[in-house]
């Protein structure tokens, strides 16, 4: 799907944990509703099928309880989005990449062909499953990691034997360690670790702008790849480079007229965000400009990140510049002219912090966004549990006012035409609802310290029920004020004092 990834390396993290963050947002013209679930040993399949590529895979026998975020409709299949398993390992799958037709032409995508005609008949087409995609990954691999690197692996190998159908980007995090995964073409993968001082910024392009060979089929330190990745680059020509330092954005990637409206300014606008004073970004001497295709994949942050920090940067709509879909100043010419990162079509935000400092049944937290980013607010939700609150957990494709994804689509939907009248609501909510649930978090923590609980899933899950009343309460009260507020600003609004 269309997304917008972070990445922070646990040195560069406010408190050392490591943090990942995801947008997951749906095609142009398309709203998917999420829900936030438990799925336990005994639900997971023993033989996965896609829903789209028709593929069929033996699953290991050893599966472990985790969260994911699936479509509430799944007519397309599962898509986990993101989660935590019980050994703290979390993965995020998937930004979808783009690449180029020399890297297709070498190694096609794995589509599923529908079969044509019956078997002895002229012109028959005999049906061929298709490869692993997004809707696939987070089942068929968070079940059965115990470290990023492991998933890395796991979804490596799973990637050279049945191929995939898309270009992708997906993330894996332990309390130690960040890995990134890139697919190439069917069959081949590269993977980075990230520095632990350093964050990265994914729009839905190939991100990765060094790799080294040697490590990755030496000591694999800091880089993975596919078997054949080395070999492949090679007879097809495909490293760019002068000096033999392979570029992977020049040899896999894209640098279309398209990247330029719709992921490039994404990477500009929150590497300008979190390092504005390491480099020009405006002007005409800028050192990178929205359109830019040598933007770095990481860089050192100037001040450690929040969870506010990321919130804000995957809620952003180039606020502060001409480019801001909702300005009222500046050139109007250049309004809307790079695709937003707060973009009506946010499904979901996860960032999942997972803390060092903290013990084992309460290392991980999911922090949730659902909805538009721009007018939502992201709230904690511990992940060892076996079940989650009904306000999150019991979406369906029908609008209501009784989940978090329906109310925020609806108040999204009224702020949008109203923004100014509407900007004091939406923040005082976000800051409210942020800090009255972050503050459960902290005293839920403080009580375990304390006094580990007897049954320690059962103490969770009463403090993400409590988090979730106190969400409700306040975006019910968020849905009023905009409702009152839109309302009040209709088009045939009349009073005696207006004849």
């Amino acid at each position: 799907m269309a997304c917008t990834t972070i990445l922070v390396g646990k040195n560069a993290s406010y408190d050392g944990s490591t943090l990942v963050a995801r947008n997951e947002d749906s095609p142009s013209g398309q709203f998917t509703p999420k829900k936030f679930v438990v799925v336990k040993p005994d639900e997971q399949p023993k033989k996965y099928k896609s829903v789209i590529s028709k593929v069929e895979i033996d699953l290991p026998d050893n599966p472990m309880r985790y969260t994911c975020m699936p479509n509430a409709v799944k007519d397309e299949g599962i898509w986990g989005a993101f989660g935590v398993n019980e050994k703290n390992v979390s993965m995020t799958a998937t930004e979808t990449l783009t690449t180029n037709e020399r890297v297709l032409a070498a190694d096609p995508l794995v589509e599923y062909v529908k079969a044509v005609g019956k078997p002895g008949e002229d012109g028959y087409v005999e049906e061929a499953f298709g490869g692993i995609g997004e809707e696939d990954m987070v089942t068929i691999t968070l079940p059965y990691i115990n470290s990023a690197r492991e998933g890395v692996e796991r979804l490596g190998a799973l990637l050279e034997k049945y191929g995939t159908y898309e270009m992708n980007g997906i993330a894996f995090q332990d309390e130690n360690e960040i890995w990134w995964l890139e697919t190439i073409g069917g069959h081949n993968w590269m993977a980075r670790r990230v520095p632990d001082d350093h964050y990265v910024i994914m729009p839905n392009q190939l991100g990765l702008d060094h790799f080294d060979f040697e490590d990755a089929y030496g000591e694999q330190n800091e880089f993975m790849c596919s078997k054949a990745l080395k070999d492949f680059t090679e007879k097809y020509h495909l490293d760019l480079s002068i000096d033999g330092q392979i570029n992977p954005r020049d040899a896999y990637g894209s640098h279309s007229d398209s990247d330029h409206t719709y992921n490039t300014p994404r990477a500009w606008i929150l590497m300008r965000y979190f390092n504005p004073n390491s480099y020009y970004w405006d002007g005409i001497d800028a050192d990178f400009r929205p359109e830019s295709d040598d933007i770095p994949w990481m860089l050192v942050p100037e001040k450690k990140i929040t969870v506010e920090d990321i919130k804000y940067a995957l809620s952003h709509h180039y606020q502060g510049t001409d480019y801001d879909c909702y300005g009222k100043h500046g050139d109007e010419r250049q309004r809307n002219k790079f695709r937003p990162i707060g973009i009506n079509r946010n499904n979901v935000m996860g960032l999942v912090q997972i803390r060092p400092y903290m013990p084992d049944e309460i290392k991980s937290v999911e922090w949730l966004s659902l909805g538009c980013n721009v007018f939502n607010a992201v709230v904690p939700f511990y992940s060892n549990v076996n079940d989650t609150p009904a306000y999150l957990k019991n979406t369906t494709g029908e609008p209501t006012t009784d989940d978090f994804y329906w109310t925020n689509r609806i108040v999204a939907a009224l702020a949008d035409a109203h923004y100014a009248d509407t900007s004091s609501h939406i923040e005082r909510y976000q800051q409210k609802a942020g800090s009255v649930t972050a503050r459960i978090l902290t005293e839920t923590d403080e009580a375990f310290l304390e006094k580990k609980p007897a049954d320690v899933q059962e103490f969770l899950e009463k403090a993400n029920q409590k988090i979730a009343d106190k969400l409700k309460v306040e975006t019910d009260d968020l849905l009023a004020k905009v409702l009152y507020t839109a309302s009040c600003k209709m088009k045939n609004g009349f009073a005696r004092s207006d004849a």
